[in-house]
């Protein structure tokens, strides 16, 4: 009963502070993966005691239960580039709270030194889990008072809700006292410490603890660490404050099996309520998985378990298909190993309304989104993301912000629209905007920015005879027979006028309302192919199952724009579990009749049991495009 009490106890304490931390912090621009995007793991790990195996290597995993090495088992990082010893072990991974940052901290030691040899950890940090910068800190060197120090243990890293920092723990002994776990926060680049460590746990009974490893669920921390001189075993405490110094620690042993263990681990599978706890059983040279659904109870689930390699002292996190192309790309796919991953979406995250161009200066995709995620489409910054081959696409960062960038409109950044142009003898970027129900325009020398905005709103009016709809969701589009450009929108209406050379103003008194038929409610784009102009939009409402995108064609810009009964082009498919396909672009492969519809749907799977919510919880994604022999296109059937 008293251990209930005191669960349900730290619950509620966890659930104001994470109030109170969300209430008080600023919000941050998103990036990376969401849980949604997980398609596998990456587990990083350390070999043996000689000095070659004293290195990081890596594993790739897709279901959380069969690895294969990266590499083919050798390090992907040399050690002697990064340490001061010549060897490092204990590597642990961590995401950061960005979504697109990793960090990895390890111990700089090798044990052919002794066990009693290192006096220093190494701090890494990555944007791409390829490319690592790192740090040595000695705490010997570095601090006061440590002159005694004999050995620093097994650095992990954790996210604290409640600083808004990140803490560095490990474990170190001094002279003949026992091993304690310490802890420091991470410095903002994530190259030293704030101060010099202090006590995180010590364990009631004095007795030496080491290779700590927490985890954070439902705002409690469990931390599970290895006890040395009193049992020598895995055993868990608890507590909703990491600075508070009050642990609840829990009886009885964690490990599932009677052999000596060590550097245990816990991560949650990808899209399930389980978690796995794994530790070194080193005395026999293999690792134990055990599972549990309350990071209380586990049983040994060895029999579901494969490698190809015999792991030490390692921590696995999940990753996503772009991260997972991306380390195959680097060190090749696993002999024996099948990466099949969905095509769709094409971008991690929460996106919409993508708009896409091929850009003829730097020879490269872009996709211009809307940064979906936030509630009631409370979004205030936009972003690019760019590519060479439609496949693996980089976050480009954020090219404009509303807070930051424009004072007339500071909310509600909605579906974007690009052109390139060549002005004089080189191409510029006019990109198009919606910011606070009104449309704005910014300009760039390149497609990645910087763009600034030209001051004032391009439309803030409604074209005469329209009293409803909303001055949302512009389309650009350039006639390659007159060279001229021209600005749609609307939302409830199709608007159009002609831009100005500048690219930044209407030409006077050629705004006009278009004609297509009662299914047109927003998201406009136009493109040309074979003589016919294609006028493609959005019917019904995005937070809809049933939006879906129809089109209509012209002989002129202008239209006016002919309807069939069968104009469909996208739609759900609720078989495959595809729901709320609409707001597209489209792309021509440069000098091909080839051609694709990138748009976007509810996130998958998840998103068809949101509600509302849905409509603000947005993926990007795209599929092939077909035309028959007469120009219509046929219907696309949306992927996975």
């Amino acid at each position: 009963m008293i251990k209930n009490y005191l669960s349900l106890c730290f619950i509620l304490l966890a659930t104001l502070q994470l109030v109170f931390v969300k209430k008080t912090s600023g919000q941050t621009y998103k990036s990376g993966p969401a849980d949604k995007d997980f398609a596998g793991y990456l587990f990083t790990y350390f070999k043996g005691n000689a000095v070659k195996d004293e290195a990081i290597c890596f594993a790739i995993s897709t279901d959380g239960y069969n690895y294969r090495a990266l590499n083919n088992n050798e390090p992907v990082i040399d050690s002697k580039n990064i340490s001061s010893t010549g060897g490092v072990r204990d590597p642990h991974i961590l995401r950061a709270e960005d979504g697109r940052s990793f960090y990895m901290v390890v111990t700089d030691m090798t044990s052919s030194k002794g066990w009693d040899s290192n006096r220093a950890m190494i701090l890494m940090k990555s944007d791409d889990l390829i490319n690592w910068k790192h740090t040595v800190i000695n705490i010997q060197k570095d601090y006061k008072g440590h002159d005694d120090l004999k050995r620093v243990w097994a650095p992990q890293t954790i996210y604290d809700p409640a600083k808004g920092k990140y803490m560095v723990y490990f474990s170190m002994q001094h002279g003949n006292g026992a091993d304690i776990i310490y802890y420091a926060y991470a410095n903002a680049d994530f190259t030293g410490f704030e101060a010099e460590p202090k006590v995180l746990f010590n364990p009631k009974n004095g007795k030496s603890c080491i290779d700590g490893d927490i985890i954070n669920k439902n705002g409690l921390f469990y931390l599970f660490y290895k006890t040395e001189g009193n049992g020598n075993g895995i055993k868990l405490a608890v507590t909703d404050s990491l600075m508070s110094g009050k642990w609840l620690e829990q009886p009885g042993y964690k490990q599932q099996t009677r052999d000596a263990v060590e550097g245990s681990g816990v991560f949650k599978l990808n899209r399930s309520d389980k978690y796995i706890l794994m530790y070194d059983v080193y005395g026999k040279g293999k690792y134990q998985f055990c599972e549990s659904a309350d990071l209380d109870r586990f049983k040994v689930i060895d029999n579901e378990v494969k490698m190809d390699f015999h792991p030490r002292h390692g921590t696995i996190i999940p990753v996503s298909r772009t991260e997972l192309r991306n380390l195959t790309a680097r060190w090749g796919l696993p002999q024996g190993m099948e990466l099949k991953l969905a095509k769709n979406p094409v971008l991690d995250g929460f996106y919409a309304d993508p708009d896409v161009l091929y850009s003829n200066k730097t020879k490269k995709y872009y996709i211009y989104p809307t940064s979906d995620g936030f509630d009631g489409w409370g979004g205030y910054y936009f972003k690019t993301f760019s590519s060479t081959d439609l496949t693996s696409w980089k976050d480009e960062g954020v090219i404009l912000d509303l807070k930051k960038d424009v004072p007339w409109g500071n909310r509600n950044a909605w579906a974007p629209t690009i052109a390139e142009k060549k002005i004089g003898k080189d191409y510029k970027y006019f990109y198009y905007f919606t910011a606070a129900q009104k449309i704005g325009v910014a300009s760039a020398d390149l497609p990645t920015g910087p763009f600034t905005a030209s001051g004032k709103p391009l439309v803030n009016f409604k074209p005469g005879g329209i009293k409803g709809g909303q001055e949302i969701d512009p389309a650009v589009f350039t006639d390659p027979n007159s060279g001229k450009s021209y600005l749609y929108w609307g939302n409830g209406y199709l608007a159009v006028a002609e831009l100005n050379k500048d690219m930044i103003s209407l030409k006077p008194n050629t705004t006009k309302v278009l004609n297509t038929d009662k299914t047109f409610r927003e998201g406009c784009y136009v493109f040309y192919r074979k003589g016919t102009y294609y006028f493609m939009w959005s019917e019904d409402d995005t937070r809809s199952e049933n939006y879906r995108v129809r089109y209509g064609t012209s002989k002129s810009p202008l239209g006016p724009i002919t309807t069939s009964e069968n104009n469909l082009v996208i739609q759900k498919d609720p078989e495959s579990g595809i729901f709320g396909t609409g707001h597209n672009s489209v792309l021509q492969i440069p000098g091909k009749d080839e051609w694709y519809i990138v748009y976007h749907r509810f996130n998958y799977p998840d998103g068809i049991n949101m509600g509302d919510a849905a409509g603000f919880n947005r993926e990007v994604c795209m599929d092939r495009m077909y035309f028959d022999e007469a120009g219509h296109i046929i219907p696309v059937k949306p992927t996975h």
